[in-house]
């Protein structure tokens, strides 16, 4: 299960690509839905275990 602090995060990141880089809206519309479609496939409990991989090494470096 993804946590809301983790959905906040990706959305403020999205926001600021938008904004600040050359990413367009329609590349963003193409990202979120990969996400959805990811979250639906047989890839997702590997995914899930990279992404919480992930979180636990940046809370180690984080402190």
């Amino acid at each position: 299960m993804v946590s809301v602090s983790l959905v906040l995060l990706l959305g403020v990141a999205l926001l600021i690509a938008l904004r600040y880089t050359r990413l367009r809206l329609w590349h963003a519309a193409v990202s979120v839905a990969f996400g959805f479609c990811l979250g639906k496939s047989v890839a997702t409990p590997e995914f899930q275990n990279v992404m919480s991989t992930l979180a636990r090494v940046l809370k180690l470096l984080i402190g």
